[in-house]
């Protein structure tokens, strides 16, 4: 099998054995494809060894870590891989050059941004890779038919501005539709806000669109910012506060996998059908875990 990808084509001989994940949410796509991972990529803030959409997927011991924010090249060595998946990896080519001769080596779509191939994008590469072509197809389908199910259910959806709120540190950012966590609303039919990056208090009015969810902290601590409470998306009770990086739903969306998208719909859409409703007197039930 010979994939494509940003940095030219990687040829696999044989049916991978030991497969490395390099890329941020990749181990989630190699379980989905019925493969453990003998090395993966710590996931940031969150103890992703107790996921609960993969809980059933994983070995009883974590899995190896070959780095966390920057890659360990001599613990990917060490694994001994014939394969080593990195679509998700913001790798660059030096980087590649290094993986690739350790182990045949894919890289992120050249058909997208760097860190915005969609999931069902990285589903089939990934699949193409492990030779499970018509596993990864069989997986886009369920998944989408699960959007569409919700998608037909709220019609209300259909059009709305919504913006994703990533709260680090004390700064506010609205993230764009190229962020594959924002894909996932604009999925269920929202649109993403005319302004996003990095927000100052005083552009925070970017964040004031038909709903907002805001993430990376907790609602009290966000409400004690008084621009930020005094926004009317805010003020009406059309936002969703789904807690920090730490939480189900943030890391959920993170991952942004066959796997975790089906278990993100649960927690979210409930909520996200309250705030959109037109109705101030809906209240929205905020996401507990």
């Amino acid at each position: 099998m010979t994939i494509e990808h940003t940095f030219g084509e990687t040829t696999i001989e044989a049916e991978p054995e030991r497969v490395v994940t390099i890329g941020f949410n990749e181990q989630d796509f190699a379980l989905a494809l019925g493969v453990t991972p003998v090395g993966v990529r710590e996931y940031l803030s969150y103890d992703a060894n107790t996921r609960p959409w993969a809980v059933d997927l994983l070995p009883d011991e974590p899995l190896p870590t070959v780095g966390a924010e920057e890659l360990d090249l001599e613990a990917i060595a060490a694994l001994q891989p014939d394969l080593i998946l990195g679509v998700y990896s913001f790798i660059d080519e030096s980087t590649y050059d290094l993986l690739s001769q350790i182990a045949p080596t894919v890289a992120e779509s050249a058909d997208y941004e760097l860190g915005a191939t969609p999931w069902q994008e990285q589903t089939r590469m990934d699949g193409a890779a492990l030779g499970k072509a018509d596993e990864a197809d069989a997986l886009v389908a369920d998944v989408e038919g699960a959007f569409a199910d919700a998608r037909e259910a709220n019609p209300s959806f259909e059009g709305q501005t919504l913006a994703l709120d990533y709260w680090f540190e004390g700064t506010h950012g609205a993230l764009p539709d190229t962020d594959l966590r924002m894909q996932f609303f604009t999925e269920l039919g929202f649109q993403a806000p005319a302004t996003t990056g990095s927000l100052s208090a005083e552009s925070l009015g970017a964040l004031d669109g038909d709903v907002l969810v805001a993430a990376g902290t907790d609602q009290a601590t966000l409400l004690a910012e008084p621009l930020f409470a005094a926004l009317p998306v805010v003020a009406e009770d059309r936002t969703v506060f789904v807690g920090g990086f730490d939480k189900q739903f943030p890391a959920a969306l993170g991952f942004t996998s066959p796997l975790s998208l089906p278990y993100a719909l649960e927690l979210i859409v409930p909520p996200l059908a309250a705030a959109a409703d037109a109705d101030p007197a809906t209240p929205v039930e905020q996401i507990a875990i």
